[in-house]
């Protein structure tokens, strides 16, 4: 956001008085973290896009109730991640090992480029392979660079439990990580 663009609270003011141009400017701002963190936290890309579009049809119908005494941005997190909780109880995940490996005959080196989405490949396959709760906050501290403080209110988590629940998420990664960079 620069310094001509309007902030988030007279966003939301003129999406109030029913300025549809003022809610496409919030969703624009921020879309494409939502997307990310969405992604990286469900695995699926579908399910990330059903997640957003929930999420944003929930902001634009709770605007009225939101409170400027936070961040619009963790107001909206807030509602993100409880949708990308329950898109992840209602769904079954999807097994991205055996579909990312089905074809894989022989192991090469990989091209600089090939073996950047091998570690991003790596990564997701880590994070799939973690219980949802530590996801959700490795995410949150790593994937959007929140602050323990922000993500105890978003998800009602106390600071100490997120700070274990990121140790745990780092422990649990670690050597499925190395062992899918080493081969």
């Amino acid at each position: 956001m620069t310094a001509s663009e309007p902030g988030d609270a007279a966003l939301v003011a003129r999406v109030l008085e029913e300025d549809a141009e003022a809610f496409r400017a919030l969703v624009d701002r921020y879309y494409a973290a939502c997307a990310r963190y969405a992604s990286r936290m469900l695995g699926h890309r579908q399910d990330a896009e059903d997640a957003l579009q929930e999420t944003f049809i929930r902001v634009h119908r709770g605007l009225g109730a939101y409170d400027e005494r936070q961040t619009f941005r963790a107001w909206l997190y807030r509602i993100l991640v409880n949708e990308c909780r329950s898109l992840a109880r209602r769904r079954v995940r999807r097994d991205r090992w055996l579909l990312h490996d089905a074809g894989a005959a022989e192991r090469r080196p990989a091209p600089s480029g090939e073996r950047d989405a091998d570690l991003r490949d790596a990564l997701q396959r880590a994070l799939d392979d973690i219980e949802p709760l530590l996801r959700e906050a490795f995410l949150l501290k790593y994937g959007e660079g929140l602050e323990y403080a922000e993500i105890a209110a978003l998800t009602g988590t106390s600071v100490s439990a997120l700070k274990m629940r990121v140790k745990r998420a780092r422990d649990a990664m670690r050597p499925g990580l190395e062992a899918r960079l080493e081969e």
